[in-house]
This record gives structure tokens, sequence and C-alpha cells, in this order.
């Protein structure tokens, strides 16, 4: 289960584009609480606080609880505004956890056991086709990662979303198709050579077919 962080902030009464300058000419980010079937609430941040946690990374599948003036919110950041030149956090829009709901997050891709792969062995290169997969996750047990076993790869196999262990109460948001997550690709100087065996085969093929045609009599005169 994802780590919960802790991030102080104040309520705010103003709105607007007045209210938020005048919020970060205070050394703050205006944000807002929404969803969970309460009414929308405004906040606003320390600059310090909102900067570190924003370029810490995985800012927007890391879980909060905000403490507002000593209430506490459970939250899960869903966007934010950067300043274009500056890069200064402008604003940041939360979204409240309810137990039992559930949310469509972005989770990393962990993949395992590659030094056991046959394909790896045999000098293969793995292809990560996807580093996320987009899942619908309980609210109350968002998952770090998705493990993903590759021990059993061969050069030219392939790992799909079937073959992978969920966490429990979690499913892929595409369900239409066994979507693929990585393969192991051959070496390059054996891809070349495949390449070139493959090219001289067909070429003999068609010089051959070429010969037989040539080689045709016509029929006598009769």
């Amino acid at each position: 289960m994802a780590a919960t962080k802790t991030i102080a902030a104040v309520a705010r009464s103003g709105l607007g584009k007045g209210a938020s300058r005048s919020i970060r000419r205070e050394g703050r980010v205006p944000a807002v609480i929404y969803g969970g079937g309460d009414a929308p609430e405004a906040i606003s941040l320390a600059f310090r606080d909102a900067e570190k946690h924003i370029y810490a990374g995985h800012f927007l599948t890391t879980i909060f609880e905000v403490d507002i003036e000593g209430r506490k919110e459970r939250v899960i950041p869903r966007d934010y505004q950067l300043d274009k030149v500056k890069d200064r956090p402008l604003h940041v829009d939360f979204m409240r956890l309810k137990p039992g709901s559930k949310l469509r997050l972005e989770i990393p891709l962990n993949l395992v056991n590659a030094e056991t792969s046959p394909g790896v062995k045999r000098g293969g290169t793995i292809n990560i086709v996807r580093h996320t997969v987009e899942m619908l996750v309980p609210a109350d047990d968002i998952p770090d990662s998705i493990t993903a076993d590759l021990s059993s790869l061969d050069i030219g196999g392939s790992l799909h979303i079937s073959a992978v262990t969920l966490p429990a109460g979690c499913a892929p948001v595409l369900r239409d198709r066994d979507f693929t997550l990585a393969t192991i690709v051959p070496p390059s100087g054996l891809a070349e050579a495949n390449a070139a065996d493959a090219a001289a085969a067909a070429a003999a093929e068609a010089k051959a077919a070429a010969g037989a045609k040539g080689g045709k009599k016509a029929p006598p005169k009769k």
C-alpha cells in the first residue's frame, strides 16, 4: 500500500484570481479539496511544502493527510499548475478519499527476475512496452506498484497483463485486450544476422523461380 504523507494547510474564504494572487503574495499556494460527496473546500499550502512534495516525484499518486488547522482530510492530488517561466507552484487540486471508493490511477510497473530470464541469459534485451498501467484501485489501499515476473521469458517472448497477479481489488482500465507489458528482443548482432539470412533466402528463392520460368520451352507447333 502506498505510504501516506502529511501536509499542513489553512482554510481560505476568498476565491477567484484576485484572491489567489493575494495568497501567493503571502508566500502560500492556493488549493482546493473536492469530491467525496462534500462541497469543495478552498485551502492554502505553505509554498515550500507544496514545492517540496511536487518535486519529490510521484506527486499525483501520493496519498496525503491534509491537516487543516487540526482537522484531517485524506486526499490525493489530481492536478497542479506551475508558473511557465519560473516553474513555481501556482495551484493544487486535491480529491477526497472516502473508504470504499475507487480511483483511476497510473500504477508503476515493477519488473523482477530479469537476470534469470532465458532470453536475457542468451543476450536478449528487455523492451519495456509500458512503464505504468492505468488501473482502477481502492482509495483506501492504493498499491505502490504492479510486480511482473520475467523469469520464464525467452527471446521473442512477450509478457501480457493476463500473466500478472494484480493487487487485491485492482483491475486494469483497459479490458478489451490482453495488452503487452514487456518483451525480450534478440541481440542486435543476431537480429542483423537473421535479417541477412532471410534476405539471402528470399533472393535465392526468387532466382530459382526466375530460372524455372526461363527454362520452360514453348510447345512444338503442329
